[in-house]
């Protein structure tokens, strides 16, 4: 195609970062707006991953040399759906590509889910990445713990749940998440899934990490560490499985050791009943299960109750559905077809895509949003010389309409100012980095 080819991406997070890269490296004559709707970029990686994962974080380097292309620019704190619609972005773009990603937990329907201290793991990871948009404290009372879920977040939970806060002093996490955990007389944090360790979905590293806590024994209990024929072949089969449960045998036959915090792995126990006493988690019900042969498991009608006094589940994330834009409730994904948007009728949206978790569902890891990006932004390069042109596609048009809004909008210099301050205040303290919370002040330093 002849004329400059100006693509919007909403959602500044590692899938549209990644979908920003995959257009500049193309042949096409192409420059890209990324809108957000907090202040800063990264959105998974700074607001979705433990603050003591700096080798995840490291991923920050290679996404910044993306913002910092004379051919990208970062609109943060433009809330798609109220500051500006779809209409009204095809305005100044050619074409759209939605990258929100997934930010909701997914429900788990079982009695007494919704007693007072049961709570999802996405608003506890907000809460301890200091998500400006999430309450400043969490009510942390519980002596016991249950965490729902065997994959990656779930031990992210459990280990910031068992960890003191002291050694956490180390990352980024906000002076109130400290006071918090600090505060927290957790002595016994205890992660359940329902099928065997054959079938966890968290990887070697996340595993091993668990173990490097001077102050949490990994204890793993036995009856639960069970092979049927299905998993023997995916064992087999696939190296990292191998890794895990090779891990997780030589730790449920080892000694349990002295240190004051234990953070237990059961698996083949589902949950089927949060227990309540005045409104509030008294203890976790849970079924013995049995592995059948072929992946799957069936309930043994064996049931053991557990004094725990809080229950955090981690059993998946859900995208947000997106103004203007058809919606699948029941996978929480964006209806596509190789990215391309499918309308009503499953026919393609002109001109408008979407790339990451909001298209696939929040599985994989971050690194796999590279492949749903290179598929979404070929389709739009083949699409190209057929899509309508923008009718204001001067680049300071949309700045304009930002202004006009009275939006408040960030830029990548902003954020830079942002994060030089925030490496600035972790420096007054022997810290990497001091993170700033609140919506407000982000916005004020970002705006200078």
């Amino acid at each position: 195609m002849s004329r400059s080819l100006r693509v919007a991406v909403v959602g500044a997070g590692p899938a549209g970062i990644y979908a920003a890269d995959a257009l500049l490296k193309s042949d096409a004559d192409v420059s890209v707006d990324l809108f957000d709707r907090l202040p800063a970029p990264y959105g998974l990686i700074r607001y979705g991953v433990a603050p003591d994962h700096p080798r995840i974080k490291g991923i920050i380097t290679a996404l910044q040399r993306v913002l910092d292309r004379p051919e990208v620019r970062f609109f943060g704190n433009v809330d798609y759906g109220v500051d500006v619609k779809l209409d009204e972005l095809r305005q100044f773009y050619d074409a759209v590509v939605f990258a929100t990603g997934a930010d909701r937990d997914r429900p788990l329907d079982v009695p007494g889910i919704d007693l007072d201290g049961s709570y999802g793991a996405a608003d506890f990871v907000s809460w301890y990445d200091g998500h400006p948009d999430v309450p400043r404290s969490w009510p942390l009372r519980a002596r016991e713990v249950a965490v729902l879920g065997v994959g990656n977040v779930a031990l992210d939970v459990a280990r910031v749940l068992a960890k003191t806060a002291d050694e956490l002093l180390t990352t980024e996490i906000p002076d109130s998440v400290h006071r918090d955990l600090a505060a927290s007389p957790v002595t016994d944090v205890h992660v359940f899934g329902r099928r065997g360790p054959a079938q966890a979905r968290f990887t070697p590293l996340e595993l091993r990490e668990l173990d490097h806590s001077p102050n949490v024994e990994v204890v793993v209990h036995p009856e639960g560490i069970d092979f049927d024929a299905a998993s023997v072949e995916l064992i087999r089969s696939n190296k990292q499985v191998e890794m895990v449960v090779r891990t997780l045998q030589e730790w449920a036959l080892r000694d349990v050791g002295t240190r004051p915090r234990r953070l237990h792995l059961h698996f083949l126990q589902a949950p089927v009943e949060v227990l309540g006493a005045g409104g509030a988690v008294s203890g976790l019900r849970t079924e013995r299960m049995e592995l059948d042969g072929c992946g799957g498991v069936r309930g043994t009608g064996e049931h053991t109750d557990w004094p725990v006094q809080a229950v955090y589940r981690a059993v998946g994330y859900l995208s947000t559905h997106l103004a203007d834009l058809p919606f699948d409730h029941a996978s929480g994904t964006v209806p596509h077809q190789a990215g391309r948007v499918l309308d009503l009728d499953e026919q393609p949206m002109t001109g408008v895509y979407v790339t990451g978790w909001v298209k696939r569902g929040p599985v994989g890891l971050i690194g796999h949003t590279r492949g749903d990006a290179l598929e979404t932004v070929t389709s739009l390069l083949a699409d190209a010389p057929l899509l309508p042109a923008a009718p204001t596609p001067r680049p300071g048009a949309v700045v304009r309409f930002l202004e006009e809004r009275a939006v408040p909008f960030t830029t990548n210099e902003g954020w830079l100012r942002l994060d030089a301050h925030e490496l600035a205040l972790g420096a007054e303290r022997g810290r990497e980095r001091v993170k700033v919370v609140g919506r407000d002040e982000m916005t004020g330093i970002c705006r200078g």
